[in-house]
């Protein structure tokens, strides 16, 4: 998954900071976590940069959390519509309707630790959900994401796998300038190296992950030009991986293809096999576990290494195990949890 295009400013950072500002009294005097909260007084807000369906398991997730961790209130806001500005805009009235912990995957990696600091001060928790900060710092609690490099290291080894350990491989992807592609760049990279030249990266398309259409069209002009020199597609984004797929299959191509997440689409294709496999990740595992563990912050625990980068999980899944992959997600997410109480989180006794 790479969601769309993220914009960054450093006055989207200064409206947040001003606008939060004027929500110092109330958060010191209503909203502060300085002192332990109970479940029922926690309200979380899951805020991604965007609408993209990689994120629409959070809602459903994070009612679970609710429900479950006896959470005063959970809300999905995906207004944010890819600019910074506007989602601090959405922050910051979150916060005045009385939201009081976060999480959020921020729009734009460079410039999102400000904006983490700046919630932080007001005395909210803060998760960085399906996507880290830029650089080696995290501003947030911790950072709740996919090893993206990691899954996009094992798409392009079951690419490769596919096409016979030879060939030409072409790489579909998101927004080049976000560091999320880049460490799957490096990823696709690792594997392709790995085969000493036996498999050529002859191209890397980036930026085609605003929407299907996007991707349709890139995916159109790849195949009309290079088809014939193709031997695998390797996808670490949402929409070319649905396009390639479908592109591939309607145009009979005996191109190997490797998808991304777990779009209804790519799992039938698994099942008739014009799709080799696809890596799918563990966004319902980012919104309930880090909807749990910024409860536990919420109610007096601190993290033992704030900050902290986890892996969220990623799979291959392949006609072998289409139809059971979920269950090893579901056990993945059942882990996560468990790590954070042995861990991640330090909870005084009672």
């Amino acid at each position: 998954m790479r969601p769309l295009v993220r914009l960054g400013s450093v006055a989207a950072v200064l409206v947040l900071a001003v606008s939060l500002a004027g929500c110092t009294k109330k958060s010191d005097s209503a909203t502060s976590t300085s002192h332990a909260m109970t479940p029922a007084q926690v309200k979380i807000a899951l805020v991604p940069g965007g609408p993209h369906p990689y994120f629409q398991p959070w809602k459903t997730a994070s009612s679970q959390a609710k429900s479950d961790f006896g959470l005063g209130g959970v809300t999905f806001n995906e207004t944010s519509g890819w600019d910074q500005t506007k989602q601090n805009n959405v922050l910051t009235s979150l916060a005045a309707q009385g939201y009081n912990a976060f999480g959020v995957f921020g729009v734009a990696p460079e410039n999102i630790n400000t904006t983490f600091a700046n919630l932080k001060r007001q005395g909210f928790h803060v998760a960085s959900l399906a996507s880290c900060p830029a650089g080696s710092t995290d501003d947030a609690d911790f950072c709740l994401s996919t090893d993206v490099q990691q899954a996009a290291y094992k798409a392009a080894k079951a690419t490769i796998a596919a096409m016979g350990g030879h060939g030409n491989l072409v790489h579909l992807t998101g927004n080049k300038t976000d560091s999320n592609t880049q460490r799957r760049m490096a990823g696709v990279q690792q594997a392709v190296a790995e085969t000493n030249g036996q498999v050529k990266l002859i191209d890397t398309i980036t930026d085609i992950d605003t929407d299907l259409q996007t991707a349709q069209k890139a995916v159109a002009d790849l195949l009309a030009a290079k088809g014939s020199q193709i031997n695998g597609i390797v996808n670490t984004a949402y929409n070319p991986a649905v396009a390639s797929a479908a592109a591939v299959k309607q145009a009979h191509l005996k191109i190997s293809v490797v998808a991304i997440d777990d779009d209804p689409t790519v799992l039938a294709d698994i099942k008739d096999g014009s799709v080799a496999a696809t890596v799918v990740q563990n966004p319902v595992g980012q919104a309930y576990v880090g909807s749990y563990a910024l409860m536990k912050l919420s109610t007096g625990c601190t993290m033992n290494q704030p900050g902290i980068v986890i892996d969220s999980g990623s799979f291959v899944v392949t006609k072998s195990n289409v139809d059971t992959y979920d269950t090893q997600r579901q056990a993945e997410t059942t882990q996560l949890k468990s790590d954070f109480d042995s861990k991640y989180l330090h909870c005084a006794s009672k």
